[in-house]
């Protein structure tokens, strides 16, 4: 077998981000990415063992055998083929990473989150509502120029986001270029957060309470993928997300155009779609799903104005909307993804309620979140484009607490020592420098 060609393709590393340019056939991009991400894919792998067998009591193995009975036949050759590039290219770096454990690893989490508690009639441990995240997209009258302006932080688990520190510059030989946050092994973004060279530029917050799955649908990270490589507008962005949907890592989508300074939110559930699009306005995303159908008839306890809960995201992404009506640009979308006003509490104060998340530093538990006092959970990053960067496939992003406060694995578990069991998992997150990334970079 001839060994697909590595010239074109490299990494490097910039203030705690892994950037990845890979290039040309399914294969070749394929193998690219699995020589030049080998050790850091490899490790991502046996995190994923150890914290799937926490969450749920099955085994990594369990799921990679559902992936290949739920998903294999529902890929088309192309995104197949980069799997399986990326598995040759990791053995070639002498790290072994079997096609079905990438499988696995990329339907992740509608795997864990959808088919295993339609399986087994229950949650995985520590994820009843999965919040995740928090977002904006803007344009029209609210942003300062005019055009389109969006921010996202990623809200996760700290061991799991340690993954998510990868930014693809993607160019396939087929369809638009692809710039995404990412992780090794991932032929999607899951956190998620891209811009193409069609000019759009997109994010989700997961929809928290969600229930429904099928199985014999699309799955989402298939979905996904092809809507950010194949997409030449919001219009056909969308369809393409809607078309064979399984309910499968529900989430509310903030998409724009640069080019038109259209936006658009879908908040995509299984039986009913929430789908609104301005030229002149904003979404915000928090979790909290706006379509009352979705949130009333697909969603379990979810309250829209219980501030002490679901809300409290919602109202301030409302509050400081207003406050920086047309002011909104890549400085404020900076200070907004990182923002600590607690609307509850009324204090200005990092925490569980807080846009920038820190639970870590929370001694409130939340049961019907699903999470524990001091759980290591928050906000890991933030990312922020506009219309003009966008079009130039630019972004910028902060690696780490978006508002920079740095997080010290050691102290963590030496105050809070019930966490012990991550202890070869967690990572220190220091203060970064919130910076820029452009299709093409090299180091």
């Amino acid at each position: 077998m001839t060994r697909p060609p590595l010239d074109n393709a490299h990494r490097f590393t910039r203030h705690g981000w892994l950037f990845l340019h890979t290039e040309g056939t399914p294969r070749e991009r394929g193998f690219q990415h699995g020589f030049l991400l080998a050790a850091e894919l490899g490790a991502t792998i046996a995190m994923t063992r150890q914290k799937t067998l926490f969450a749920t009591g099955d085994s990594f193995e369990f799921f990679v055998e559902a992936a290949q009975i739920l998903y294999r036949d529902k890929l088309d050759d192309e995104l197949r083929d980069e799997l399986a590039g990326i598995a040759e290219g990791a053995a070639a770096a002498g790290v072994t990473v079997s096609f079905g454990e990438l499988l696995a690893w990329n339907a992740y989490l509608e795997l864990l989150w959808n088919w295993w508690p339609l399986s087994k009639g229950k949650l995985p441990r520590g994820r009843k509502r999965r919040h995740h995240c928090s977002a904006f997209i803007a344009t029209g009258s609210w942003t300062r120029d005019g055009g389109v302006v969006i921010a996202h932080n990623t809200w996760d688990d700290y061991t799991e986001a340690n993954a998510f520190h990868v930014v693809h510059d993607l160019q396939p030989a087929h369809g638009h270029r692809i710039l995404m946050q990412t992780a090794p092994g991932l032929i999607h973004s899951a956190t998620d957060f891209f811009v193409t060279s069609a000019g759009l530029v997109g994010c989700e917050t997961s929809i928290a309470g969600f229930s429904g799955y099928d199985q014999h649908g699309l799955p989402e990270f298939y979905r996904a993928r092809r809507a950010m490589q194949d997409a030449g507008d919001v219009d056909a962005w969308i369809r393409t997300m809607k078309t064979g949907n399984n309910g499968g890592y529900a989430n509310s989508w903030l998409v724009g155009d640069a080019r038109s300074g259209l936006i658009a939110r879908l908040e995509l559930g299984l039986r009913f779609v929430g789908e609104t699009r301005t030229s002149d306005g904003y979404y915000w995303g928090c979790n909290l799903v706006a379509d009352p159908k979705i949130r009333n008839q697909e969603c379990e306890n979810i309250d829209y104005c219980n501030v002490k809960d679901d809300a409290a995201r919602r109202v301030r992404w409302e509050q400081l909307l207003a406050e920086r009506r047309g002011q909104v640009d890549l400085a404020a979308a900076q200070h907004m993804i990182a923002d600590h006003f607690d609307v509850y509490s009324h204090k200005d104060s990092p925490g569980a309620r807080t846009i920038c998340g820190h639970f870590d530093v929370f001694p409130e538990e939340f049961p019907s979140w699903g999470f524990g006092p001091y759980e290591p959970f928050g906000a890991n990053d933030g990312k922020v484009t506009d219309a003009r960067s966008a079009l130039a496939m630019r972004f910028t992003g902060r690696y780490g607490h978006p508002c920079g406060q740095p997080f010290d694995a050691r102290q963590f578990l030496a105050e809070h020592p019930q966490y012990a069991w991550q202890a070869d998992l967690l990572r220190d997150k220091p203060t970064q420098p919130w910076t820029e990334f452009s299709s093409g970079d090299l180091a």
